[in-house]
């Protein structure tokens, strides 16, 4: 038996990953993601820095990608850096970028 293209009874099995491209969907987050590739952790003094936007602005965004489990924390002492979570995360920037755009 074939299963058909458009199956609305598995519909529930794009929610994850819509939720995932949801978080992605706003400039200063693919930035920001993209940057964590390059950079491979990073603190969000450093990341307001780059940006030049408002530390509450850059954490309101890191919290967002922090909720759809794009991004973890790492606490060093009191240094909290920010890391990629998710690897399906790579796939999709280096699909949207160059590959020479999100590597060190």
């Amino acid at each position: 038996m074939n299963t058909p293209a458009f199956d609305s009874n598995n519909i529930k099995q794009f929610d994850e990953p819509a939720n995932l491209l949801k978080a992605l969907s706003h400039p200063i987050r693919l930035c920001i993601v993209r940057g964590l590739m390059m950079k491979k952790k990073c603190n969000v003094s450093y990341i307001q820095e780059c940006l030049d936007l408002p530390q509450s602005t850059v954490s309101q965004h890191l919290q967002k990608l922090r909720s759809a489990g794009i991004v973890a924390t790492e606490r060093n002492g009191l240094e909290v850096n920010y890391v990629l979570a998710d690897q399906r995360v790579e796939q999709i920037i280096k699909t949207l970028f160059e590959k020479d755009d999100c590597e060190s």
